[in-house]
Parts: C-alpha cells; sequence; structure tokens
C-alpha cells in the first residue's frame, strides 16, 4: 500500500486516497464522534449560496461535501486529483459533476464560479500558496471563499485533550474500520504539521483575498476561514501586480494577531 509523507508528493498522496476512497467517509465520520455533519452544515452556511450558484468544491473527495452543497440549489462541480475518489463520488453521486484535477492547477477559466470551497484539503495540497492563488482565479469579483480545516485549540486544556485523542484514540478507531492505518498516521501527522488560524488568515491575504476572517468549531479542532474575492478593479490591478512579485520567505510563515476571528 501506499502511504505519503509530509513532503506531500502528488502522485503518492493521490495513490493513497485511492486506497481509501470506499471507506473513507465511514471512518471520517466514527474520527470526527458525528461532528463532520455540523462542520459541513457551517461551511454550507458560510458559503451563502443562491439556486444558480456555480461553485467549486475542491478537493471533494466522493462527494459528501458536494452533496450538501447541491441542496442549496447551486451548480455543483466536484474536483479532487484522486482517481479513486473521484470514480468513487460519481457512482454515489451520479447528478453532480466530477472532474479530476490538481488544486495547484485548476482547469477552469479565469472568473468561472461564484463560490469556491475546500474542505479539510488544503493541508494536503503540496504548495498550499499556489492552490490559493488558483481558487482566487478562478472565483469572480466579489465570490467568496469558505475553507473548512484542522487547526489548534487555542485554550491549553481543549489542546491537551485533543492531543491525547490524536495520539490514543484516534490510531485506535483506524485500527478497526479502515483498511489502511498508516494512510490515517499520515493524517495525523499532517494536522499537528498544519499552521495555526492566523497563518491560514495570512496566506489568504496573500493571494488576493479581502475581509479574511475566521471561527474556530469544536473548541479549535477545526477552524472556518472566509473571504471574498475583491470587486474594486483598481484593488484587483494591485493585487495582480503584488502576486507578479516573488514572495519573501521571510514573511511566508509569520503569524498575524487574531483580531479577525469572528
Amino acid at each position: 500500500m501506499t502511504t505519503a509523507d509530509l513532503g506531500k508528493d502528488p502522485s503518492e498522496v493521490s495513490a493513497m486516497f485511492d486506497q481509501v476512497s470506499v471507506g473513507y467517509d465511514r471512518t471520517n465520520a466514527l474520527l470526527s464522534g458525528g461532528n463532520s455533519v455540523l462542520w459541513r452544515m457551517a461551511t454550507v452556511k458560510a458559503l451563502d449560496l443562491a439556486p444558480g450558484d456555480r461553485v467549486l468544491d475542491v478537493a471533494a473527495g466522493t462527494g459528501t461535501s458536494s452533496r450538501a452543497l447541491a441542496k442549496t440549489g447551486a451548480d455543483v462541480v466536484a474536483l479532487d486529483f484522486s482517481p479513486g475518489m473521484v470514480a468513487e463520488g460519481r457512482k454515489r453521486n451520479p447528478d453532480i459533476e466530477f472532474v479530476e484535477g490538481d488544486a495547484e492547477a485548476l482547469p477552469f477559466p479565469n472568473a468561472s464560479f461564484d463560490a469556491v470551497t475546500i474542505s479539510f484539503g488544503l493541508r494536503n495540497v503540496n504548495n498550499p500558496h499556489v492552490a490559493l492563488g488558483e481558487m482566487y482565479r478562478v472565483l469572480k469579483p466579489g465570490g467568496r471563499i469558505v475553507i473548512c480545516e484542522f487547526s489548534h485549540p487555542p485554550a491549553p486544556l481543549m489542546k491537551a485533550g485533543y492531543q491525547g485523542y490524536m495520539k490514543y484514540v484516534m490510531p485506535a478507531i483506524t485500527s478497526l474500520s479502515s483498511t489502511h492505518r498508516d494512510a490515517y498516521r499520515y493524517l495525523m501527522e499532517s494536522i499537528s504539521d498544519w499552521p495555526e488560524q492566523a497563518v491560514l488568515s495570512q496566506w489568504m491575504r496573500g493571494a488576493g483575498f479581502t475581509r479574511v476572517a475566521y471561527r474556530n468549531l469544536t473548541g479549535g479542532i477545526v477552524a472556518l476561514h472566509r473571504a471574498i474575492s475583491p470587486e474594486d478593479s483598481k484593488v484587483r490591478e494591485s493585487i495582480g501586480k503584488r502576486r507578479k512579485r516573488p514572495a519573501s520567505p521571510s514573511t511566508a510563515q509569520t503569524p498575524i494577531a487574531p483580531t479577525d476571528q469572528t
């Protein structure tokens, strides 16, 4: 069986998800203690979709999140780079359009979506900065982005409890419910390695998004990040010029004060 590491080689990550595609949703529901449903509802609510809106669900997996989005009346495109996930998604959700593709090179024209979302997938991307830039590119001016991702509980007691859960409880659950325990070991490592909420907010601003905000779910185990693509043409022109300049490595990981938390 293929197991990815934190180098996040795309072919290894894709192959790993191919191997867990059939039982992926069941195992995730168990690991979340049922909270995955609440996180999904919060994501849909934050997107504030209207019937007819075109929304891109990146790293959609088998389409569980896409199905929830489609219930709003939106036109959903589900994208994933794992052929196994896409095949399983098409089987389970024949009414939703599934596309096999890379978050770092989205196969869509500029400004082609009213909203973009990604749930628990950004940390699996080899270069999340590039992926955020691609999501900005395919969003229409004024379009919304919502990112639901594992994060870091700010309260020390909650943080300690969560670390204990990942160290002892999660391996026990995956040993019973998953045929690929090493894949979930990678997932646990990727969660621990992922930056805190304020850093992701900074990355989103760096990609060009405005009105960036986040709120913690389940005590900060998960954070819901949201922003918009600016409508003002002068602002967009300025962002375009800035993004053509090389990013400073010294500021790429610098945390900012979490004054945008709501």
